[in-house]
């Protein structure tokens, strides 16, 4: 709600009436586009390099 009323400065009926996917879009054209989500073999490769600790 802060980002949209705040810093989009949307009224609350403009806000609530807004879609997720038309909010994630404003949030991309205020801080620009994120980085791609982790790829199933990047996350093998972390859990690999960093395992879990057993025995705590």
């Amino acid at each position: 709600m802060a980002f949209g009323l705040g810093v989009l400065r949307l009224g609350p009926q403009e806000f609530w009436s807004m879609t997720p996917r038309e909010l994630f879009h404003a949030a991309e054209g205020v801080y620009g586009r994120g980085t791609a989500a982790m790829t199933r073999a990047a996350l093998d490769a972390l859990m690999k390099d960093f395992p879990d600790e057993r025995g705590r």
